[in-house]
């Protein structure tokens, strides 16, 4: 049964950080009553949100995964509470800020749980800091690589001119304007959803807010243009072939937003890697049927990150 407190009171201690002289925003829960035989089996836990999304979209998730462990989730740079930067954007850069972050709070090795992008920031961020990273969840991994495949070389150029039309800044500005308005934005957040019913007002507010900050049309600018920029993002496919920790993949099968069919693909890459798929569930599970993402993961260290290697 979920709770019925605001989403601000299911996250947390939250508090701000500066990072390269950016205030960002970060939140925590550490159990209370762990038993010292079971804290060596505690490892901490980073959650990280997909594009659009802030440390609010783990409400139902930090209480319950915080009963057995230390939970963190950060709102990434341009994202949620943290400042609308007009940065050059790239995963390597929300990498830095998540190590610079371990670095700073936390010291040992962390699981990484990351939904959308979020999956793409810690498998990147697992492959260039192994000894920060333990275990990887990822929830609907997006591989930008996916477009140029599926395109014919000789189309290449043309492409290259309508992306280079669509990032014209005043062009994104009005798109941001656009989106951000509540019919649209409520049609939007939508599709990422099986289920109608999770389109709450509370779910609608935490992807309201952050647009309406100073600083976030300027922001917006320029994570649209840097996805654009050919060292956004890692090879996907590289990465995941190459790990060698306990990786837990996560997918609905009513993803709209990226296809479901890469989940198999994934899969075959890695033999550390277990596949959960659901059914009637759209592009955040962890969302839309908490529940059973928590347990799973839950189950998932207990039974294979504590016995990996062993």
């Amino acid at each position: 049964m979920r709770s019925s407190l605001h989403w601000q009171q299911k996250v947390g201690n939250q508090r701000d950080w500066v990072w390269r002289g950016w205030q960002t925003r970060y939140t925590y829960i550490r159990p209370d009553n762990i038993l010292e035989n079971d804290r060596r089996k505690s490892l901490p836990l980073i959650l990280l949100h997909g594009f659009g999304a802030s440390i609010g979209h783990w409400r139902h998730n930090l209480e319950v995964l915080g009963d057995r462990h230390t939970v963190y989730a950060l709102d990434m740079l341009g994202f949620g509470a943290s400042e609308k930067a007009p940065a050059n954007y790239s995963v390597d850069l929300w990498v830095e800020q998540i190590h610079d972050f371990w670095k700073a709070f936390i010291r040992t090795p962390v699981i990484l749980i990351g939904s959308s992008i979020g999956s793409l920031i810690s498998l990147a961020a697992a492959a260039k800091y192994p000894e920060m990273v333990g275990g990887v969840v990822m929830m609907s991994l997006p591989d930008p690589d996916i477009e140029k495949e599926a395109i014919p070389e000789l189309l290449y150029p043309l492409v290259a001119k309508i992306k280079s039309f669509f990032a014209n800044p005043l062009l994104i500005k009005a798109v941001f304007y656009l989106v951000r308005q509540p019919s649209i934005l409520r049609r939007g957040v939508s599709l990422a959803y099986a289920n109608p019913e999770a389109v709450s007002v509370e779910l609608l507010d935490i992807f309201a807010k952050p647009p309406q900050d100073r600083g976030s049309a300027r922001a917006f600018t320029a994570l649209v243009k840097s996805r654009n920029h050919p060292n956004y993002s890692p090879n996907v496919k590289k990465l995941l072939s190459n790990l060698t920790i306990p990786i837990l993949l996560i997918w609905g099968e009513k993803d709209r937003i990226i296809p479901f069919a890469l989940a198999s693909k994934f899969a075959s890459l890695n033999e550390n890697l277990e596949l959960i798929t659901l059914e009637n569930v759209g592009h955040f599970p962890h969302d839309e049927c908490p529940e059973q993402i928590n347990q799973g993961i839950l189950d998932w260290i207990d039974t294979t990150v504590f016995t990996f290697g062993k």
